[in-house]
């Protein structure tokens, strides 16, 4: 399987029209995409803003996070199963609008989004404050039940990603990425002396606007199974969940999942990297249980030694990662865990609700409790009140200066489980 991502750098964003890739700079027609938006009638208003590194501008609260891409070759559209027809995706060209984000906000809705602040103190914790962002605000009709609007801004940020895409898609190719890996059959086969090497990634699937989505398939009514590292780097896998903001994989962080980038890299010269499996965290026992046993089996069978585990979200799938350490292990792989800590804001406590002796190697990104003052910004994109009700955040955090006083968790990004930030932790 081959996939080429070429990438047009983004390094300006003005308003536009048509929109258009011009010298680096992306210019966007803001009655044109949001005329692309508007076929769903669940939304009474879409609005659109920019915001660009090192503006003083918080957006909040932040629903997703989307690279605008498009297909070019080995695909009908890009999001398969989501916005386009059946299919899947990590064959062909990709076109990809590279430093340029989408970002989906709204009125409060599963009370853990978070926000980005585009400068500031806040800024070095989230990647997306170095993106040039088109943020899209969506006002719901009234009385929309919540799974609905949440469906509804999640098709529509994936829609605009699209639509961003396809208008510039002509533009000047900066630079292009090549994966090329064969099936796990031939690369046992080529790489025979090196160890097999598999990323299990758990995601949040406990419902309640707790989801996420591989090829359109609600991943806690899905069995593991094994994802094709070019599909998790085209577009397979989309968020729609609403975990705290700190450790939520956006669409994003999958589409950019630092684990499989750096084992692509490594593959055939230190590791064989069969591949990725997504994996559900169930809220009750019987499911974590099944979970982690189809887990261990399907590495076992892939003839992996090593698994790699990342988590997203802490407390409750904490009893699914001890669960899927210990199955591995039992059957003779040796793990590596990814994750965040909840240490209380002293850092102290217990990083983990749950733990295992088997649990071994851990990599910590960061601990979602560190307290953190960030200033006002000139200008605020979509609702401030909404801290009141972050995870993170209280209705004390906001100050009559617009100043803030918050956990780390309510940024977006800042202790991103797939290690994609610069947080860490060190012993106290």
């Amino acid at each position: 399987m081959r996939l080429e991502l070429r990438k047009a750098h983004v390094t300006g964003l003005e308003w536009g029209s048509p929109t258009r890739m011009e010298n680096g700079v992306l210019y966007v027609d803001k009655a044109g995409l949001i005329a692309a938006l508007s076929d769903d009638d669940r939304i009474e208003k879409w609005d659109v803003d920019l915001a660009r590194p090192g503006e003083s501008v918080r957006i909040i609260p932040v629903k997703d996070v989307i690279e605008p891409r498009v297909k070019l070759e080995g695909g009908e559209s890009y999001f398969a199963s989501v916005i386009g027809p059946n299919d899947t995706a990590g064959e062909g060209a990709t076109f990809v609008l590279d430093g340029a984000g989408v970002v989906t906000v709204g009125p409060i809705m599963g009370f853990q989004e978070g926000f980005i602040d585009m400068s500031g103190p806040a800024a070095k914790f989230s990647p997306f404050a170095g993106l040039f962002n088109v943020v899209l605000i969506a006002q719901p009709v009234k009385d929309l039940e919540k799974h609905q609007y949440e469906e509804a801004i999640r098709i529509g940020g994936l829609k605009a990603a699209v639509w961003l895409a396809d208008c510039c898609k002509d533009a000047k190719i900066d630079a292009t990425e090549v994966f090329e890996k064969g099936t796990v059959a031939e690369e046992l086969k080529k790489y025979p002396d090196l160890p097999p090497v598999v990323h299990l990634c758990m995601c949040i699937t406990q419902g309640l606007l707790h989801d996420t989505y591989v090829y359109g398939a609600d991943v806690k009514t899905c069995l593991p199974t094994l994802l094709h590292p070019n599909e998790v780097l085209d577009g397979a896998m989309v968020s729609g969940n609403c975990v705290s903001a700190c450790d939520k994989t956006t669409t994003w962080h999958h589409l950019h999942d630092p684990v499989v980038s750096e084992l692509y890299a490594q593959h055939g010269k230190t590791v064989n990297f069969l591949g990725m499996i997504p994996t559900q965290e169930s809220v009750v026992l019987a499911g974590k249980e099944r979970a982690s046993s189809f887990n261990a089996r399907l590495c076992r069978e892939l003839g992996a030694k090593g698994v790699i585990i990342t988590e997203e979200g802490y407390g409750n799938p904490d009893s699914d990662l001890c669960l899927n350490v210990n199955k591995c292990e039992a059957l003779g792989m040796s793990t590596v865990v990814i994750a965040d800590e909840a240490s209380g804001t002293d850092g102290a406590s217990q990083g983990l609700a749950d733990a295992t002796p088997q649990m071994t190697a851990f990599v910590s990104c960061g601990n979602v409790n560190e307290m953190l003052e960030v200033p006002a910004m000139k200008k605020v994109i979509g609702f401030i009140e909404s801290i009141a009700h972050v995870s993170g955040g209280a209705a004390e955090s906001l100050r009559p200066d617009g100043s803030m006083y918050v956990e780390l968790q309510s940024i977006i990004g800042s202790t991103c489980e797939t290690g994609f930030n610069k947080s860490g932790s060190l012993w106290v």
